[in-house]
């Protein structure tokens, strides 16, 4: 089963995360199919915090993804920003 969800990088205490779809047996941070977007929790003020290809995301949920609660609630804040 294919599932959106985060990969972390960045240092530590400076974490980074890129939104990915990923095979579900796969580990956190290991192999992906697609690179989706990108979030930074710890971004500076004027900093482009959060990047989500939505149409790409859409299509995956489309053919069957499974979204994380925490990428589910990333998807929900960008498109209200989006549509603002």
């Amino acid at each position: 089963m294919v599932v959106i969800r985060l990969a972390r990088g960045g240092s530590k205490k400076r974490p980074f995360y890129t939104v990915v779809a990923a095979n579900s047996s796969d580990r956190r941070d290991g192999r992906f199919i697609e690179r989706l977007g990108f979030y930074n929790p710890v971004g500076g003020e004027g900093q482009e915090n959060l990047r989500l290809q939505l149409d790409r995301v859409q299509y995956w949920v489309d053919n069957g993804a499974q979204l994380s609660p925490a990428v589910a609630r990333l998807v929900k804040e960008y498109s209200k920003a989006q549509a603002a």
